[in-house]
């Protein structure tokens, strides 16, 4: 696949320089309507390569989309989902062979990539990876920190071959998606932490697609709307906020602290913005703008988001 977006890559290229080189030969007389043919033919060549190009995006991803569509399963009148682990050890070797696929992503083409595809391919990567890891001891762990101990965390292990160094879980949420890259100093994105999944109850739900950079907006928005409107995890009570603790682990991320987002600096602020998916009443929301609101954070459930 890879070398199939290079080929088209290359195509574009070579066609533009063509272009350039009929449009130096068009004379004054004959212009006009060689223009147009030549315009008409840059269009149609133009919306196929961007076509497929996103095509093939998505074909580095198909793999893992089809796992999570099959395997992630809506719960809670979809506020939540559970995943079929059983389902996911039958076909292991599709996963290692998608993970395959990722750790051959170079670092250079990685760059080239927008911020977007970065971040869907990173999102992707810890999720497929976190997977992975539990079904190094699925069915015998209830919980992923049955995987580390005292001294060691599962997010500390070396599993993730990804971008020319093998990586820990954490070096991929913190340092990879939080932290800075290659091309920008920061990814500045707040609603990563509703996507990334940690295979445990308290955390945001595991999506049932894998994430494209041409739909990571829609996909994010959609995923912290929901995890917002779960009332289980997030809701308010009068003049008391109760969120997850999500919210307080990673406090600077909606504080402002990597730049402002949407018009937003402070935690209050974030939660405005989903006023309607956490049903805020007038009285509440005029609470959060005064800064008059307590917030208490609950205690995170990691049980395994295991199928029941």
């Amino acid at each position: 696949m890879a070398q199939r977006v290079i080929e088209v890559k290359t195509t574009l290229t070579t066609f533009m320089r063509k272009i350039a080189l009929l449009l130096q030969g068009i004379t004054v007389s004959r212009g006009i309507s060689a223009l147009r043919r030549i315009a008409a033919g840059s269009i149609v060549l133009f919306a196929a390569s961007v076509s497929f190009y996103a095509s093939a995006e998505e074909g580095l991803h198909s793999t893992f989309d089809n796992l999570l569509s099959k395997y992630v399963t809506p719960i809670s009148n979809g506020a939540s989902t559970q995943v079929n682990y059983d389902g996911f050890k039958k076909e292991q070797t599709k996963l290692n062979e998608y993970l395959a696929r990722l750790s051959k992503v170079e670092q250079s083409k990685f760059d080239a990539w927008d911020k977007d595809k970065q971040l869907a391919f990173l999102i992707n990567a810890y999720n497929a990876y976190t997977i992975a890891l539990i079904l190094t001891e699925y069915p015998d762990i209830a919980s992923i920190r049955d995987l580390g101990s005292f001294f060691s965390s599962p997010w500390k292990k070396e599993i993730a071959p990804l971008l020319g160094e093998t990586r820990t879980l954490d070096e991929i949420e913190h340092e990879l998606i939080r932290g800075t890259n290659q091309t920008t100093k920061t990814y500045n994105e707040p609603r990563i932490h509703f996507a990334v999944n940690c295979a445990s109850v308290g955390c945001p739900a595991l999506r049932e697609e894998a994430y494209t950079g041409n739909k990571l907006d829609e996909q994010l928005e959609a995923q912290t709307k929901r995890f917002l409107s779960d009332s289980a995890r997030n809701k308010m009570s009068g003049d008391t906020l109760y969120l997850s603790k999500i919210f307080d682990w990673y406090s600077e991320d909606f504080e402002g602290k990597y730049g402002v987002w949407r018009d937003t600096s402070t935690l209050n602020e974030f939660i405005l913005l989903y006023k309607d998916a956490m049903r805020l009443t007038e009285a509440q929301v005029s609470a959060l703008k005064n800064n008059t609101a307590d917030i208490e954070y609950l205690n995170y459930d990691w049980a395994l988001n295991v199928a029941q």
